[in-house]
C-alpha cells in the first residue's frame, strides 16, 4: 500500500462549442491513435481537448485529427472529440486512447479548437450543423 502524498490537477472541459445538447445523448466510442496528434497543436496541456475534428484512419480503425491533406483516411470528417482524453506520457504509456466522438450535432465554429474547412464540412454535411 502506497501511503506517500500525491498531487494531481484536473481542468474543466470546455464544451462551449456545442450549439445544443441535441446529439450529446449518443455519442460513439472510438479508440485515438495518439501518435497522429501533434503535441503542441493538439495537447499543449497534456489532453487532447472536446471539440477536435477527427478522421478515421483506414488500416487499423483508429481515429485521428481531420487534416483534409491526409492520405490514411484522416482526409474525411466523421465526428467531433467529444470529451478531452489525458494523453500525458507520465500517466499514459499507450498511444491509443478511447473517447467518445459526435457524429450528429450543432456546432459553434467559432469556438472548436482548430478550424475546419469547406472540405470538412462537405463531409458532415446533414448530420453536423455549424451555426
Amino acid at each position: 500500500m502506497d501511503l506517500n502524498l500525491k498531487v494531481e490537477s484536473f481542468t474543466q472541459d470546455r464544451r462551449d462549442w456545442l450549439g445544443s445538447a441535441h446529439g450529446t445523448d449518443a455519442p460513439v466510442s472510438v479508440t485515438l491513435d495518439v501518435s497522429k496528434f501533434t503535441k503542441a497543436t493538439h495537447y499543449p496541456d497534456g489532453y487532447i481537448k472536446s471539440g477536435l475534428p477527427l478522421g478515421k484512419i483506414t488500416t487499423g480503425g483508429k481515429y485521428g485529427p481531420y487534416d483534409d491533406t491526409a492520405t490514411d483516411g484522416r482526409q474525411t470528417l466523421v465526428g467531433f472529440l467529444f470529451t478531452a482524453q489525458d494523453v500525458d506520457a507520465r500517466k499514459v504509456a499507450s498511444t491509443s486512447v478511447v473517447g467518445s466522438m459526435l457524429i450528429h450535432c450543432f456546432i459553434r465554429e467559432a469556438k472548436l479548437p482548430v478550424a475546419v474547412d469547406a472540405a470538412g464540412k462537405t463531409d458532415v454535411a446533414g448530420r453536423i450543423i455549424f451555426v
